[in-house]
């Protein structure tokens, strides 16, 4: 299935707009590795573990996103927006949550040649 962040595919046509779909995912924030993160980046260097979370936290908001246009029997997800909001909890903690949305689309390829430049608007996650 194809997720872009554009509302339009380069060399697809969208024959049928099928709804929004929505998704959200909650981190928590562990506070020994707050106080660890807050020492690296003191000191310049990378959260790598907060890095590795991210990316899984992204992942999985893309995976329920893509679970939920299966549903509606689409082929695509076209405007897809991923949002960030920090929520604090107590004094040092707090959790993130990852948020995504988009349109559900059924897709149908164009037999022209591509116009435009070589920019990725697009990715293809799962089968």
């Amino acid at each position: 299935m194809l997720i872009s962040t554009t509302n339009t595919v380069e060399g697809f046509e969208i024959h049928d707009y099928l709804g929004p779909v929505f998704s959200e995912t909650i981190l928590s924030a562990n506070v020994f590795r707050d106080l660890f993160a807050e020492v690296v980046n003191f000191f310049g260097g990378r959260a790598k573990g907060y890095e590795k979370e991210m990316r899984k936290t992204r992942r999985d908001v893309l995976e329920k996103l893509l679970d939920q246009a299966r549903e509606l029997e689409a082929s695509g997800i076209i405007g897809v927006r991923i949002d960030y909001e920090f929520l604090p909890v107590g004094r040092r903690g707090g959790m993130l949550m990852v948020a995504a949305q988009g349109t559900a689309v059924r897709l149908v390829k164009v037999e022209s040649e591509p116009k435009g430049g070589t920019e990725l608007t697009s990715i293809r996650i799962g089968g």
